[in-house]
């Protein structure tokens, strides 16, 4: 009986320095997602673009700009906008047949871009476009409006980018405009669905 209590307390008292530092070690629940305490990183651009898109089948260039906010190399968000920089001449859609207008106008909004293998110095990125624009026809080539419509647009996009400086990039893309109808007389209401093409020159903190 004595053999037994002394192996039973020589036993508990082998194992209680293990329980002891089972207790006080401090152990690491395994998550799926690990903080390796890296801090994100922030950098902008301002960017200047020319394009072109088609319009009732007439070529139209455009100007436009952006301007965003970078977060960790992988993705832009910002602000952009374009406007046409000729006008196109519209004719057949009115019952008069002498009856043609000038098409002006332009559109602008919000952008997240996504930079797919931003470190590599040729890479692609995505942006997306959601915004507003305006029409105008003009009689004349300058101001003198017949009718106007604005409308919302969403333009997805894919451009491939070039790092030549550590502070400059070049981009060329394509995209594809999605509107609302229009809401002009005798203007077809997809006059504005189509595909464009821009070159956007990038300045800032990459």
């Amino acid at each position: 009986m004595k053999i037994r209590i002394f192996l039973f307390l020589l036993i508990l008292t082998g194992f209680s320095p293990a329980l002891l530092s089972q207790d006080t070690t401090k152990q690491e629940l395994p998550t799926l997602y690990k903080n390796t305490d890296q801090k994100t990183e922030h950098g902008g651009y301002a960017g200047v673009s020319v394009g072109y898109m088609e319009v009732d089948g007439q070529d139209v260039l455009t100007l436009g700009g952006r301007a965003a906010w970078i977060i960790d190399h992988n993705v832009a968000i910002g602000l952009t906008a374009k406007a046409m920089i000729n006008t196109i001449l519209l004719e057949g859609y009115w019952d008069n047949s002498d009856s043609s207008y000038y098409l002006v106008g332009g559109y602008g909004g919000i952008f997240i871009e996504p930079i797919i293998l931003p470190k590599f110095p040729v890479h692609l990125s995505a942006p997306f476009i959601i915004g507003v624009g305006w029409l105008t026809l003009n009689e004349y080539t300058w101001y003198s409006p017949y009718d106007w419509d604005s409308y919302f647009i969403v333009e997805p996009g894919l451009e491939m980018e070039l790092s030549l400086l550590k502070f400059f990039r070049i981009s060329v893309g394509a995209s594809y405009r999605y509107t609302t109808n229009l809401r002009m007389e005798g203007v077809p209401e997809n006059l504005m669905h189509g595909f464009g093409g821009n070159i956007t020159f990038k300045f800032g903190a990459f």
